[in-house]
């Protein structure tokens, strides 16, 4: 009996010619999608600074936007432009991931975060959050970065992978308002209860606070071997004015502390010496 050692090749997958038409084509469906997220982000900004309490649940609608239309653009382009195949579609696949390991895992890392970040929402536009050594409040989660704009004014872009390797706290969870803490310091001999009683005054009648039952107010002290330490809790209505809350207590009641004699340690023992 006669042996057939020929060897059965599997069929040739042809890959669809690229001419300068479909890189063109697919070139344009991008710049369109990147076009109509921008003016989509612009419009819905320009709505979430006029919704009021709504603002944060406007802008927690653009980065899912973003990914949604960035996703669609690249299927167009695998699916009807290209008309790739399911086993073409696996040669690309296959491709995408040989470039992820010899180069792109830090970008395809950064996507990834993005997705997880939208999806989960550890943190969501709008919110008031510290990344490692930054605070600020974030205006942008892009498909690489997430952009924050901090107490100075500068702009912070952190990657997105960072999700995976770092802890990340939000002041205010997706909330309009949120939790300020405020500090402030009197001599260990001035008096306790009329100081506490003009600090509380000062924070309940700002323009500026939040109260509520599930938003109270707090006003706290803590005795130190040579001073006191004041401390006030309560919700700023826009986390936007966080600072301006802080100031405007803080400036309203050491008026009335001078006013009432009450006096501030030296600087030198409330930074520590003494303690």
């Amino acid at each position: 009996m006669a042996i057939n050692n020929t060897s059965i090749d599997p069929p040739p997958i042809d890959l669809p010619s690229i001419d300068l038409g479909t890189i063109l084509l697919s070139i344009f469906i991008l710049i369109f999608a990147y076009i109509l997220i921008r003016i989509i982000t612009f419009i819905l900004t320009w709505l979430s600074e006029n919704a009021g309490i709504y603002r944060i649940n406007v802008k927690m609608t653009i980065p899912l936007l973003k990914f949604s239309i960035y996703g669609i653009a690249i299927y167009y382009i695998l699916n009807k432009v290209l008309e790739l195949s399911s086993d073409q579609l696996i040669i690309f696949g296959g491709l995408l991931g040989a470039g992820i390991g010899f180069g792109l895992k830090d970008l395809f890392a950064d996507v990834i975060g993005g997705i997880v970040i939208t999806l989960e929402k550890p943190y969501q536009m709008g919110d008031k959050i510290k990344i490692r050594d930054d605070y600020g409040e974030v205006s942008d989660i892009g498909i690489r970065a997430t952009k924050i704009i901090t107490p100075d004014d500068n702009l912070v872009s952190i990657p997105n992978f960072v999700i995976f390797s770092e802890s990340v706290a939000s002041a205010n969870s997706g909330n309009p308002e949120m939790m300020k803490v405020i500090d402030l310091y009197i001599d260990h001999d001035s008096d306790t209860e009329l100081a506490m009683k003009i600090l509380k005054e000062a924070l309940i009648t700002s323009k500026y606070v939040f109260i509520s039952k599930k938003r109270p107010y707090t006003v706290l002290i803590k005795d130190h071997p040579y001073y006191k330490c004041l401390r006030a809790k309560s919700y700023v209505n826009d986390l936007r004015y966080e600072f301006e809350f802080e100031s405007d207590v803080t400036r309203r009641t050491l008026k009335e502390f001078s006013k009432n004699s009450i006096k501030t340690p030296k600087l030198n023992i409330i930074s520590g010496e003494g303690v």
